[in-house]
């Protein structure tokens, strides 16, 4: 895997894949106008739920489970000092579907979580991940 990020002044960056995919990142501005992009840790934390998303869809499309829709929210805390990484990250799975069983999701997402998330793997070296499961018919 490879990727290239360049500087844009005065605090943005411009991200390549090797896939051709793009990506901006940028701090927020000090005058307080919206950033170009997330920050480079809001990024971290949206890798962890499309991570997270990518294995529970493809989990319970094995299962054959009726999904229809899936929304992850997620809230971090960080360390005060530098380089002030996560120490604390709540995941919210709301998950869609008629006839979709709570277990098959409850074993989706730990799978997800505990054993093939490459980035939860990550990030649980310093941050202690929790979730909860919202369920609902279509």
């Amino acid at each position: 895997m490879k990727v290239t990020v360049d500087w844009a002044p005065p605090m943005q960056f411009e991200g390549r894949a090797e896939s051709h995919a793009q990506l901006v990142m940028a701090e927020r501005p000090k005058d307080g106008a919206l950033p170009a992009g997330p920050s480079p840790m809001e990024t971290a934390l949206m890798a962890l739920c499309s991570c997270a998303g990518v294995d529970i869809v493809e989990i319970l499309q094995k299962m054959r489970a009726p999904l229809a829709g899936l929304h992850i929210e997620a809230d971090a805390e960080r360390a005060a000092d530098p380089p002030r990484v996560f120490t604390k990250i709540h995941l919210r799975f709301h998950v869609r579907g008629e006839g979709l069983a709570r277990e098959q999701v409850e074993r989706a997402v730990s799978l997800s979580i505990d054993k093939y998330c490459s980035v939860a793997g990550m990030l649980r070296h310093t941050a202690r991940i929790t979730h909860e499961i919202s369920l609902r018919e279509s």
